[in-house]
C-alpha cells in the first residue's frame, strides 16, 4: 500500500471511523493473547453445549485477531463495522475472500445471539472454525508464534 491511502479508508479517517494511532508491539500481542483465550473459552463453551456463548465468545476471537492486525497498521477502530471494513482494505492481499466473508458472518451471527438470541450448533461450529482460521492467519501475518 506504501503511504498511498485508498477511497474506502480515506473515507473511514475522514469520518473518524478509524483514527491513526501509536501502537506498540505489546498491544498487538495483547490482542492476540485475548484471540486465543476467546477460541479457548469459546471451545469449551461448545463442548458444553453453550451455543449461544461459543458464538459470542469466538466472534470476540476474531475481534481481537482483526484488530491486531488493524493495529499492525497503526490504526484504531471507533466500532466493530468499521473494523471489518478497515481490515478487509488495509488486509485484502494478505486475507482471503472468504475468510473476511466469515468474520463478517461471526458478526452477524454474534449480533444475532447477544440480541435476539438465536443461534445455533451449526452457528456455532462455523463462528468457532472461523475465529480458528483467522487467528491462525493472523499470527502468520504478524509472525507470531
Amino acid at each position: 500500500m506504501g503511504n498511498r491511502v485508498s477511497p474506502e479508508l480515506s473515507r473511514l479517517l475522514s469520518e473518524r471511523k478509524i483514527t491513526r494511532a501509536q501502537i506498540s508491539r505489546d498491544m498487538i500481542l495483547k490482542e492476540i493473547e485475548a484471540a486465543e483465550t476467546d477460541l479457548k473459552d469459546a471451545k469449551d463453551s461448545f463442548e458444553n453445549d453453550k451455543f449461544k456463548w461459543a458464538t459470542i465468545q469466538s466472534y470476540y476471537s476474531m475481534f481481537h485477531s482483526a484488530r491486531a492486525l488493524l493495529f499492525s497498521s497503526g490504526y484504531r477502530e471507533k466500532s466493530h463495522y468499521a473494523l471489518l471494513l478497515a481490515v478487509r482494505e488495509l488486509f485484502s492481499k494478505e486475507l482471503e475472500r472468504s475468510l473476511i466473508g466469515r468474520f463478517e458472518d461471526g458478526m452477524i451471527l454474534r449480533q444475532e445471539a447477544d440480541y435476539g438470541l438465536k443461534f445455533s450448533e451449526t452457528g456455532a461450529i462455523d463462528t468457532v472454525d472461523g475465529a480458528e482460521e483467522l487467528l491462525a492467519r493472523a499470527k502468520e501475518i504478524l509472525r507470531i508464534k
